[in-house]
């Protein structure tokens, strides 16, 4: 299975980042070639949580209303990479899902995420580094797009209890008696309600999104949002900045990074007069996460300076870099300097 991307690719309008998606990152970075595994949305003022995550919607049959819970983009993609980890067979790779959002910005990111933002962050093997808690009609939604179907009920001490059949198969049971099936996607049932925060991202779900950079005041993205991500800007003329001559072969090691990041944030403190709230624009060091690529500084850490740090005021970078205020006008100029920032912060001195 391959890595999982998490990636916003930003830029100009029409410099070709959908394109990108759709003709390199799908087919040959992920290697999905069906239809069913790329699930699209676009975000626009009016999408909201329930677009995105499910909701009721109500529907007239015979002069009578009923109301059936629609999956959202995102629930769609989840449920479609359980069922291709449940489907998959010894020998054979996992088939990859990617959720594509265009225009990310668009919409209120946060409110639309809401608690899916918990799930941004993944660990070394491609989980979700934390879970989440979903409500029982969602949950009802997950199996049955993963290929549960509900065949009757059960009587317990609560009542009728569902009883489902996996793909048609075998005897009708609870939820809870189908555990070692969804024991293979992290879920844990018990009394027909799902136990703890065990809804995750698993490895084979990729999540990618457009950004254009003239948009960005449509909606605010905050820090902690930003951080989840991984970001590749596409510039207008398709240039790419020179060769990294720090690090090491591209990536740079712990104590590099680490000492990197107490001059960066000297310089942010330094010029704190710049910088409307100062105590949001400190970097963590876990920011990127090991290993750090030239590749990260270059789109995520430098981004990040340029769009929520300076984005007020650009002389402390013009200063630093020692260039001219028409020297460094648009980002693709800023990200070309890379070496010259990385040299001159590491040579900083408050």
């Amino acid at each position: 299975m391959k890595t999982p991307i998490q990636k916003i690719l930003f830029g100009s309008p029409g410099t070709g980042k959908s394109y990108r998606i759709d003709r390199e990152i799908v087919p040959i970075n992920l290697g999905i070639t069906s239809p069913e595994n790329v699930i699209k949305t676009v975000f626009h003022p009016e999408y909201t949580y329930g677009d995105f995550m499910g909701k009721l919607v109500p529907i007239t049959i015979s002069k009578k209303v009923e109301y059936n819970f629609y999956e959202g983009h995102f629930l769609k993609a989840l449920a479609q990479a359980y069922k291709n980890l449940l489907s998959h067979q010894e020998g054979e790779e996992i088939k990859n899902v990617a959720l594509v959002i265009d225009e990310i910005n668009r919409g209120n990111s946060s409110a639309i995420f809401g608690t899916v933002f918990q799930l941004l962050d993944r660990a070394e093997n491609g989980w979700s580094d934390y879970g989440i808690n979903v409500s029982d009609l969602e949950l009802r939604k997950i199996v049955d797009l993963i290929g549960f179907e509900e065949a009757g009920t059960e009587k317990s001490g609560e009542g009728q209890i569902p009883t489902y059949k996996y793909e048609g198969k075998g005897q009708a049971k609870t939820l809870e008696k189908h555990q070692d099936i969804l024991s293979k996607v992290n879920i844990k049932i018990e009394n027909n309600k799902i136990i703890g925060s065990c809804i995750r991202i698993p490895p084979n779900l990729s999540i990618l999104a457009t950004m254009n950079t003239s948009d960005n005041s449509i909606y605010f993205m905050d820090s902690a949002f930003k951080r989840r991500w991984d970001w590749e800007f596409v510039n207008w003329d398709k240039s790419t900045p020179l060769a990294a001559t720090y690090g090491t072969a591209g990536i740079v090691d712990k104590d590099e990074w680490e000492e990197l990041i107490k001059k960066l944030n000297s310089f942010i403190k330094i010029h704190h007069t710049s910088i409307r709230g100062i105590e949001d624009k400190q970097i963590g060091y876990y920011f990127i996460k090991q290993p750090v690529t030239a590749e990260q500084i270059q789109n995520k850490l430098m981004f990040f300076l340029w769009d929520s740090v300076f984005n007020r005021d650009k002389k402390p970078l013009v200063d630093l870099l020692k260039v001219t205020r028409d020297e460094l006008v648009t980002f693709g100029d800023f990200t070309k300097l890379h070496n010259e920032f990385i040299i001159n912060i590491m040579n900083f001195n408050v």
